[in-house]
């Protein structure tokens, strides 16, 4: 598995909105490999340049319904930008007659010149649905319907509903067509999300007749599920009572009900969703759309039928296409459904009315779960929140107030944020940022890690700061900083794997679902001038300090969050829910508990047996011969320059050069390998002599689109040394190239590891970020663990991002201000031992002509190196001890993992091993683990590098169950009969990952992936026919190198210390226990 830890220099997905997703959920589990494609096992660490950030929606991910709160601020937005297409052409027009015949209107029609494509919005006359057409050249093509779904309660009903919907429809009567279609099509999106007064239901594919199938089935499960007729459905999904045995306890079960548990378990979701309703308490952003593990127990089946029945309907949908189909054929879809529906009153009971501002700011404590473990007076949050106007803004105001909040959090260099982070009076910042997804926009601005004398301090030190940016502006190179970013951000267009209509979807809805204009948000061009011009004619500081004024400074909507760590809280819920439970059961006669039992295993048994065959066929699919016999090729040429080896791939990027620099790490020192993340935040965020880190982050924000250092792992199939970098990573504009690679060699050979401060800080937000990632990414924790017992780059990973590395940054933490001559001098030790001609590749990614044009420049680059690192070769040959392990941290859910090593049974790699891997995750697993047993997902991911086979599970309510579980999947194999149809569904659905949606910049790095583990075209042609030629003997076969994970695998579980003791009461001593919170 291919391990990064990424640190990046300069906001590279800037945007006009700077928007983020406020606590919204989606209705897939977290899998960190189950739909990755075969030999893209692609892992990446928490930046520590970025802490608290991460990318929302990632191709081939089962995306957590966490809540993806302010604090994800600036790299996990998704933004409106110029497609980088080739010139514009006519698009196909629907004339009003055409629209006329199938029951639309033509509303309005324009040329969205920063998206290139021509947008229609018609509205449905029977109904009034509107209907977003945009047309252009864009193969990824997409569809998403959004309805308004505003709660009155903490129940969760958008939420549970969200995921019942997809759980059978009238003309798809099966247990869940969108589990077959994660199995069988080619999506390039296929995912559900709640937002706190939205639902949205997009899919995406660049196959047209996939598209229509993907489309057709969304908007049956939308208008017609069977959820409003089966409580079963509802119960699984939502909640329900468990009882196995009338003598035992009862139990809360369901997949909304654990999921929520997970998020009420984080501390920085508990004050996300604190945040939220206080500072809009009387309207429906007063309650949680997710629902609150305490609330969602008094949901009942009536109330859960009338909401769909009120809201899911066509008066109150919005509907959006987008991409190169044929415009026509997408209203003959659609008037097929809508014709069936009359008007509807739902579009006005549904408004949501705005939250009136305060007279007065207010303050508000409480408390949330800890471990009894450190100083937990050191452990307190605060976070000043502020809700900026009761009617919605202009796109002027928005877009400088976008500007405003990258010029003041954006990046390290940013005054608000670097101020905090200096003062030691936290550890990193919380819920930071502004934010425009909702009816009315907010600015929110937190620290965490807080000592309780210093929680006043923090909102004393944000307020003095924001006055002193109003009366003294922002330096004119931070201004042209955030300008460059944001217009370089726009003309690149990169959404990465997450399909460009999805996110011009996204925008578009935020202003659309308000009854507003839904053309607006795309078009950024004039008021990005218009704020241009007035910086230029007026100066920033007359542009941007009444907005600090006006909107923050002189707003009494202000409150203020204090969070206490309280290490009983988490003992006390588990009590009041175990006391309730015990009265539930109390009041149940005999007979009562004989039928709850039955009840309980009736619904497992529906669980857990497989719909017909002929339930399965109704749902489309393509036929093999849909698809293509041989991969996708990447055009690449390997040439040398000044010794080095150099990739070319000429692909159109939009006047835009992708390069990457990657160094060998073979000569690194073994006891200097926890450093080298911090290392490369230091190379990023440390001054040279003659250039602050200020400066110096400003220039590559006014010359480049963005840099970042990172280390790179990975096990290379058929060799025991693994594959072990550091990558340069940096994006310009052709014509910018030579800043480009200057500004690299500045970081790489000048910049001065003499800031003891700021590298304590560094130490401080990776230790707040760890803890972070194990309270919510606990299967990502215990996947590194069990890789790290099993082959050496997975222990090196660990090292530098997993539970070991936690450990060492805690020793380091006390360690600055004792020896920071020795760490200063190690870190210099790193970079001796790195930067090399020796063992050097280039990575370009950009058309011919500027590849040709930027040679003299990367030349120049590369005679600047040392010719041969400092130090000879290190054997690398680290291991954990394999054992079972649990790592106890206060949760009220828990994550479980097993794997082993499949070729040590002798196994050798067939294409056949992937088709085998993703069915396991979408059938077994699945229905195991997540619908019977009720965890939020349960997955399986193969790395065909390294041979580890894992099994994990998230936000899980089981332990032991869950473990075994696994171990029947061999049994499961055996024993599996499958038809050629749903051997077909696999197949495809594995080319579909393997042939996943990418951008130019993607292709190359792809390549150059696989250009370091020595995977060559003919070994993915191979293992493409593999595939496409899987049996159902290859399945059985393969049951038997599964096995080596139940007989000789580990174990490791991320849970709370009471089912870690059950667990090893029922099994004597079964795991090693490490305490982490």
């Amino acid at each position: 598995m291919l391990r990064t830890a990424s640190c990046s220099a300069s906001l590279t997905t800037a945007s006009h909105f700077f928007r983020h997703f406020p606590l919204s959920y989606s209705s897939l589990s977290s899998s960190t490999g189950a739909l990755r494609a075969p030999g893209r096992n692609l892992r990446r660490v928490a930046s520590p340049a970025s802490p608290g950030r991460r990318v929302f929606l990632r191709r081939g991910l089962r995306v957590p319904s966490t809540a993806v709160r302010r604090v994800n601020r600036q790299l996990s937005r998704l933004y409106v930008r110029a497609v980088a297409t080739q010139p514009a052409r006519s698009y196909p027009d629907v004339g009003q007659d055409e629209a006329e015949k199938l029951g639309f209107e033509k509303v309005s029609e324009e040329f969205i010149s920063e998206c290139k494509s021509k947008a229609t919005l018609f509205k449905h006359k029977k109904t009034g649905c509107e209907v977003m057409s945009v047309s252009n050249e864009d193969e990824n093509k997409v569809f998403g319907i959004v309805l308004r779904t505003p709660p009155k309660d903490s129940t969760g009903i958008p939420h549970i509903l969200e995921h019942s919907v997809l759980c059978g429809s009238r003309k798809y009567p099966l247990k869940e067509p969108f589990v077959e279609l994660l199995k069988g099509s080619l999506h390039t999106f296929l995912n559900a999300f709640t937002y706190p007064d939205r639902t949205c239901y997009p899919v995406a594919s660049t196959n047209t007749k996939d598209f229509y199938n993907l489309v057709d089935v969304y908007l049956d499960a939308v208008f017609f599920p069977k959820c409003v007729d089966d409580v079963h459905t509802f119960q699984q999904e939502g909640w329900h009572y468990e009882l196995n045995d009338p003598s035992e306890d009862i139990s809360y079960k369901g997949v909304v009900f654990n999921e929520m548990k997970g998020v009420y378990s984080q501390p920085d979701n508990i004050l996300g969703r604190i945040a939220q309703q206080a500072i809009s308490p009387d309207n429906t952003y007063g309650v949680d759309s997710g629902g609150d593990p305490k609330d969602i127990p008094n949901l009942t089946f009536e109330e859960f039928k009338d909401f769909h029945r009120k809201y899911y309907h066509p008066s109150n949908a919005r509907i959006w296409f987008y991409g190169d189909d044929d415009p026509l054929q997408r209203l003959r879809i659609l008037s097929e459904y809508l014709d069936m529906f009359e008007a509807s009153p739902s579009r006005d009971t549904s408004k949501i009315e705005p939250q009136k501002l305060f007279s007065e700011p207010i303050r508000i404590v409480e408390k949330y779960p800890v471990g009894r473990d450190g100083d937990l007076k050191k452990k307190n949050m605060v976070c000043v929140n502020w809700l900026l106007s009761e009617k919605p803004l202009d796109l002027e105001t928005q877009l400088a107030l976008g500007f405003l909040d990258h010029l003041m959090l954006g990046t390290p260099a940013s005054p608000l944020r670097k101020i905090l982070l200096e003062s030691g009076l936290g550890e990193a910042l919380v819920s930071s940022g502004m934010s425009d997804e909702l009816l009315q926009p907010q600015f929110s601005v937190g620290m965490k890690g807080v000592s309780e004398d210093n929680v006043q301090k923090v909102e004393e030190l944000i307020m003095s700061t924001l006055k002193k940016l109003a009366e003294e502006g922002f330096e004119s190179n931070a201004v042209e900083a955030s300008m460059n970013t944001i217009e370089f951000s726009l003309r690149e267009n990169n959404t990465g794997s997450f399909p460009r209509g999805l996110s011009l979807m996204l925008q578009s809805i935020a202003k659309w679902i308000y009854d507003m204009d839904p053309f607006e948000p795309l078009k950024y061009t004039e008021p990005l001038k218009a704020l241009k011009a007035r910086i230029a004619e007026e100066g920033s500081k007359a542009v941007f300090s009444p907005l600090i004024e006006q909107f923050i400074l002189n707003n009494s909507h202000r409150v203020t969050i204090e969070m206490q760590p309280d290490p009983e809280k988490a003992s006390q819920e588990e009590a009041e829910e175990k006391s309730i439970l015990e009265k539930v059961k109390a009041g149940m006669t005999e007979e009562d508990l004989a039928e709850l039992a039955r009840a309980t295993e009736e619904l497992r048994l529906k669980q857990e047996t497989p719909d017909p065959p002929e339930a399965l066929r109704c749902v489309p699919s393509l036929n093999l011969s849909d698809i293509p016999k041989e991969p996708t090729y990447v055009p690449t040429e390997v040439g040398d320059i000044n010794g080095v080896k150099v990739l070319r791939h000429d692909l159109f990027t939009n006047d835009i050069v992708y390069a990457e620099v990657v160094f060998d790490m073979g000569s690194l020192k073994h006891e200097l390998l926890p450093l080298v993340p911090l290392f490369c935040q230091s190379l990023m965020e440390m001054g040279t002599k003659d250039l602050s880190f200020v400066q110096l982050n400003q220039l590559i924000g006014r010359k480049t689109g963005g840099i970042s250092v990172y280390p790179l792992t990975s096990s290379v199939r058929g060799k025991d040394e693994p594959c072990t970098k550091i990558i340069v990573r940096g994006k310009s504009m052709a014509g910018r190239a030579d800043d480009l690679f200057n500004l690299m060699n500045c970081l790489l050979q000048e910049v001065q590891f003499t800031d003891q401060q700021r590298f304590k800080q560094f130490v401080s937000q990776s230790i707040a970020r760890m803890e972070n990632r194990l309270r919510g990414s606990g299967h990502g924790v215990a996947a590194a663990r069990m890789d790290a017992m099993l082959n050496i780059a997975g222990w090196m990973s660990e090292q530098m991002g997993g539970l070991s590395y936690l450990e060492f940054l805690r020793t380091l933490e006390k360690k600055v201000g004792e020896d920071w001559e020795g760490i200063s001098s190690s870190l210099e030790e790193i970079r001796r031992s790195l930067l090399a001609k020796n063992g050097c590749i280039v990575n370009m990614t950009a058309d011919g002509k500027s590849l040709t044009n930027i040679e003299k420049s990367l030349e120049k680059f590369l005679d600047l190196l040392p010719e041969s690192p400092s130090g000879g070769l290190v054997t690398w040959d680290g291991r954990l001890p394999l054992r079972n392990e649990a790592i106890v941290i206060p949760t009220q859910v828990n994550y479980v993992g097993k794997a082993g090593n499949i070729y040590s049974t002798g196994y050798e790699l067939d294409g056949s091993a992937y088709v085998i891997s993703k069915h396991i995750s979408n059938t077994w697993l699945w229905d195991r683990v997540r619908v019977s047993g009720g965890a939020y997902g349960g997955f399986c991911d193969f790395d065909s590098h390294s041979g580890v086979f894992s099994f994990l599970s998230y936000r899980d309510p089981n332990l032991l169950k869950t473990l075994d579980i696994y171990d029947g999947t061999g049994d499961f194999l055996r024993g599996l009969d499958v038809d050629q149809e749903t051997l077909t569904k696999a197949i495809i659905g594995t080319i579909g990952d393997v042939d996943s949606y990418q951008l130019p910049d993607a292709k190359g790095y792809s390549s150059l992936m696989r250009h370091l583990l020595g995977v060559t075209d003919e070994e993915r042609l191979r293992k493409r026919e593999e595939i496409l030629t899987t049996s159902l003997k290859d399945f059985k076969d393969f049951a038997e190198a599964i096995d080596v994970v139940r007989d000789n695998g580990v174990a490791v579980a991320v849970a709370s210390a009471e089912d870690i003791d059950a667990a090893n009461n029922a099994r004597s001593n079964f795991f090693e226990v490490k305490k982490a919170l």
